[in-house]
This record gives C-alpha cells, sequence and structure tokens, in this order.
C-alpha cells in the first residue's frame, strides 16, 4: 500500500505551569521540506523535532508548530518594583535633558509605563528545561505517530484509485489493440498504395534513401512498440504499487513515459477509433498522474 503526502495532526498538553499545542500539516512535495516555528527559548528542540522527523518522513512539505503559553490564570501578574524605578529614574532624566533643550514632553500615563517591557512580570514559575523539551519530544513523537496514520489512511484511498486507474488503462491498451487489428486490411491497403508512389518516383534516386522513405511509411503506421511499451510499463507501476518505501519520484517519471507513449500512438493511428481509444489513454493517464503526484 503507497502513503500519501497529505495529512494533519494536532495534539494538547500541559505542565510545568504552560500548555502547548502541537500541529503538523502536510502537503505534497518533491523531497522532504520541513518548516518549522518553535520557541526558541527551548535549547535544543529544533534540532531534535528535524531528526525525529527525517527518520519517520520521506518525502512532502510538512509544517511543524508549537504554540507554547503560560498556563496561569488571567490576571496573574506582578509589578517588578526594581524595574519600575529604572524606568521612572529614566523617564525623569529624560525629561529634563528635554527641558533644558527647551522641549516639551507630553505626560505619561499608568498605562504607558505599565506598557514597557519588565515593569509588569508573570508568576510563572522557573522551567526545567531538560524536563519540559523531553516531555514536549514525547508529545510531538505522538503527534508525528498520527499524523503518519493519516497519511497512510489516505495512501489506502490513493492506493485504490491507482489501481483502478490501472485497470483502466489496461482495459484501454486492450481497445488498442482490437483496433489495430481491425485497421489491418485497411492499413495494409494504405501502406499499399503510399510505397506504390515512392516507387513510382525513384528514377535517379539513391537506393539508402529509397529503404529510407519505405522504412519510415512502415515505422509510420506501425503502433506494435507503443503498445508493447505501454504494458510493461503497467507492469512497472504494478511493482511501484508493491514496493516499499518512497517510490513516488519513480512514479512520477513513469506517468511521463506512459504519457509519451499515449501521444506516440494518438499521432500514428490513422483511424478514427485507435485515435479515440489514444484520447481516452491520454486521459486517464493524466488523471493518474495528478494522483501520483501525491506519493510519498
Amino acid at each position: 500500500m503507497r502513503q500519501s503526502m497529505t495529512g494533519f495532526a494536532s495534539r494538547q498538553g500541559q505542565g510545568f505551569g504552560l500548555q502547548w499545542v502541537w500541529e503538523l500539516r502536510g502537503v505534497n512535495g518533491k523531497g522532504l521540506d520541513l518548516r518549522l516555528r518553535l520557541p526558541d527559548w527551548v535549547e535544543g528542540l529544533e534540532a531534535q523535532v528535524r531528526e525525529i522527523t527525517t527518520k519517520k518522513l520521506a518525502r512532502g512539505n510538512v509544517q511543524i508548530s508549537l504554540k507554547l503559553s503560560s498556563a496561569a490564570a488571567e490576571g496573574a501578574l506582578r509589578l517588578d518594583g526594581a524595574q519600575l524605578s529604572s524606568v521612572l529614574d529614566a523617564m525623569a532624566e529624560i525629561e529634563t535633558q528635554a527641558m533644558d533643550r527647551g522641549l516639551s514632553l507630553a505626560p505619561s500615563t499608568a498605562a504607558d509605563i505599565v506598557a514597557l517591557r519588565g515593569v509588569l512580570s508573570s508568576d510563572a514559575p522557573e522551567v526545567d528545561q531538560a524536563a519540559l523539551k523531553k516531555t514536549l519530544l514525547d508529545d510531538f513523537g505522538a503527534t508525528l505517530n498520527d499524523f503518519a496514520e493519516m497519511r497512510a489512511r489516505e495512501g489506502e484511498s490513493l492506493t485504490t484509485i491507482l489501481n483502478r486507474q490501472l485497470a483502466e488503462i489496461a482495459d484501454l491498451v486492450d481497445q488498442a489493440e482490437t483496433a489495430v487489428r481491425a485497421r489491418e486490411d485497411q492499413q495494409a491497403e494504405k501502406l499499399k498504395t503510399q510505397l506504390g508512389r515512392v516507387m513510382d518516383n525513384t528514377d535517379g534516386m539513391d537506393p539508402a534513401r529509397i529503404a529510407q522513405e519505405l522504412a519510415l511509411i512502415a515505422v509510420k503506421s506501425d503502433v506494435t512498440e507503443e503498445l508493447d511499451r505501454l504494458r510493461a510499463h503497467m507492469d512497472a507501476a504494478q511493482e511501484l504499487m508493491q514496493a516499499k518505501g518512497a517510490v513516488g519520484r519513480k512514479f512520477d517519471f513513469l506517468m511521463q513515459e506512459f504519457n509519451r507513449e499515449a501521444n506516440t500512438l494518438c499521432s500514428k493511428s490513422g483511424d478514427a477509433q485507435l485515435t479515440q481509444v489514444g484520447l481516452a489513454l491520454k486521459t486517464t493517464i493524466d488523471q493518474m498522474r495528478e494522483q501520483v503526484q501525491n506519493v510519498e
């Protein structure tokens, strides 16, 4: 079963006078692109989150965020007397120097002073960083597991869709082979006419050029190789569906090969029925390639 790159997980936690929310969001990407938004004051947290994630995931654009805040009740603030005194002394000195220069300053309100950094502080206790980081990482590991499980569930749906589309492609290739057999008499007559035109205009022509023209006519009408390669690509796709690990990039390249053969089949068909089958093939291949973009 294939793994999807799309997923989401969230988990809340609380402890050490703090509360937090982990969030992981993932979409498709060429490689593994991690975008982290974590508090920088928890030392070493980001490096370990990256290490844990890269061991679990192989591809995808993944956003990881941690919102960390105080769990203290509202109003649990205190006035820092020492900081307030320093601020008031600085304000007095500023006002004195301004008056010496003939400048008049607008009066400050209590709200202005309280808003200054450090005047009000939380009663939150000092946090044991090592213990906090361990708890946060344990919570992150559980969130990452939830995220991987969601990607696996998405992968189940993705696998069902891809298997159905592969079956449609196999059916269309069968239809193409039927259409090729049905046009054999018509193509033989057409080829005979084209060969006749070449042979009627061979006077003075280089024998090698004549052979080249005849070979080109034959190649333009023969779609056997394209059908054989389409069947080979189907076998390769089935192998990728069963393979372990990240195969999304290989799958995407294989879909390009599918599309190339379908395009060639349409350009060489020379028959309305075969052209219709070729166009249906292109449509199904395009739809499948859209799904493959999300395979890890």
